[in-house]
């Protein structure tokens, strides 16, 4: 259900098969506005029990409505609720700011990016070709995509709607039902969405969603027998936990882990083209970004002049209540705020010079979870803070001298998510792209704004699979062959 819980809080309940319910013990978990503590809504607790109520109505449709519906008509129907997405920009923008922590204009970018990624895999939903293999004579050989059937996603709370677009929307494009659990830290805007949907016409069971915490309902997907494919994005520690859980059902999973990814400035890059990207890809959603540009490298010559460019920058920062929409916002809750806290007190003790930081709005509340934009220099490559990743806005920067050592720097984490490279030289940037252990290479430019329609995904601990494009909706499906002779 969706109610009014006696203190005024708005009450969320599960939505199964088409239907908001309560938990099935009955529990709740209250979510908190991180701009200034406030109490912000009430959500179901689910358990295993919800999961398994979620997977067999996911699995019935596949047997109804839905898995009866044409690629063309999912394609439509994507188009159709990508429409009804749009019309509700208001509304759930102002969720994600008060739900996440980010500003409005962010928020309200997220929005349109959910709507993209409907309406780009409603246009591909019917354009996934097999082919006709040469075989011995007297046969026909085909291949085609199917869906794998019931799909789990574990949505993190950094980026509710676009991580929802990107993986739910291949998923449905390819006729799977799904199964979605979002991060107990912020759902609200991925709630709102089923609704939408259910309301622009998806058949019920094609989309559910069992909210609670991890450890109960992100386990109990995992681990369900019945599910045929899992995609997660978050921690490295919970990615190993579900891919250890999902390979006792020998289950394929998509992992997107995070990073510390680098971007590289030569000598010859143009600054002040670099110096916004450098920053902004560090500290947007107060640098709670998966593919967060949190290590800078710097050819020596240089250098200087980059940390005295980034520091002007930094020193324009402001971060305040996410719906006064300023630089940034607070991170996403008081635990994270302690984490990033951690860290700047770690670089304290070791000495690590502050560069520039950002400020804190004089009207921000006090009991809200922000963090001063910082950004340290000198940066030694194998301390904790060039190594691990933060998940808050703070940037290390830290000089090289050739080629070789840029190289052996930017490769020199567990991860390998996203990197940068500036510089005006052609053959030095294809040698960088080629030599960089990353899922993708940007150069001269950082992120692509958003790139729905560039494959997406990471290299060692930064995970495997992919999201975003075209290449997401084979991995949302599996390939059959088939062998026919005719003589």
């Amino acid at each position: 259900m969706v109610s009014e819980a006696e203190n005024g809080l708005r009450h969320y309940g599960n939505f199964i098969s088409g239907i908001w319910q309560d938990a099935e013990q009955g529990e709740t978990l209250t979510l908190k506005n991180p701009s200034d503590g406030s109490e912000l809504a009430l959500i179901a607790r689910g358990t295993a029990a919800d999961i398994d109520l979620a997977v067999k109505a996911a699995r019935a449709a596949l047997s109804g409505a839905w898995g009866g519906m044409s690629a063309t008509g999912r394609g439509r129907l994507l188009h159709k609720i990508s429409e009804a997405v749009l019309r509700e920009i208001d509304l759930l923008s102002v969720l994600e700011a008060r739900d996440v922590g980010k500003p409005l204009t962010q928020a309200r970018a997220d929005v349109v990016a959910l709507a993209r990624y409907l309406e780009f895999y409603g246009a591909a939903a019917d354009k996934v070709h097999g082919e006709t293999l040469p075989y011995q004579n007297g046969f026909t050989v085909l291949s085609v995509y199917e869906p794998h059937g019931v799909t789990g996603h574990i949505i993190p709370w950094n980026y509710p709607m676009q991580i929802l677009g990107r993986s739910l929307g291949a998923a449905l494009a390819m006729g799977n039902a799904a199964v979605v659990k979002p991060a107990e830290e912020a759902c609200l805007t991925i709630l709102e969405f089923a609704r939408i949907a259910q309301q622009a016409g998806l058949p019920d069971g094609a989309l559910n969603v069992v909210t609670g915490l991890g450890a109960e309902v992100g386990a109990a997907l995992s681990s369900h027998p019945d599910v045929n494919h899992i995609s997660f994005t978050g921690s490295l520690r919970t990615g190993q936990a579900v891919q250890a859980a999902a390979a006792q059902n020998a289950v394929p999973v998509t992992l997107e882990l995070g990073g510390k990814s680098p971007q590289i400035v030569f000598a010859d890059a143009d600054i002040e083209r670099a110096v916004p990207f450098l920053v902004n890809a560090g500290i947007q959603n107060a640098g709670q970004t998966c593919s967060a540009s949190s290590r800078i490298l710097v050819q020596r010559a240089v250098y200087e002049q980059v940390i005295a460019a980034m520091s002007a920058h930094y020193r324009t920062l402001t971060a305040g209540n996410a719906e006064t929409d300023l630089s940034l916002g607070p991170v996403v809750s008081e635990r994270q705020k302690a984490i990033v806290e951690n860290y700047l007190q770690l670089a304290q003790q070791d000495g690590l010079k502050i560069a520039a930081q950002g400020e804190i709005a004089g009207d921000a509340p006090q009991s809200g979870a922000y963090v001063r934009p910082t950004l340290l220099r000198d940066v030694p490559p194998q301390h904790r803070l060039a190594q691990e990743e933060i998940f808050g806005p703070v940037q290390v920067i830290m000089p090289f001298d050739t080629e070789e050592e840029a190289v052996r720097l930017a490769n020199g984490t567990a991860y390998g998510l996203v990197c940068g490279v500036w510089t005006r030289d052609g053959a030095l940037q294809l040698r960088m792209a080629h030599a960089v252990q990353a899922g993708q290479v940007f150069i001269n430019n950082y992120g692509a704004g958003g790139g729905i329609e560039l494959p997406f995904g990471g290299v060692k601990r930064s995970g495997h699979g992919r999201e975003k494009g075209f290449e997401a909706l084979y991995g949302f499906a599996t390939l059959k062959t088939i062998s026919v002779y005719h003589g």
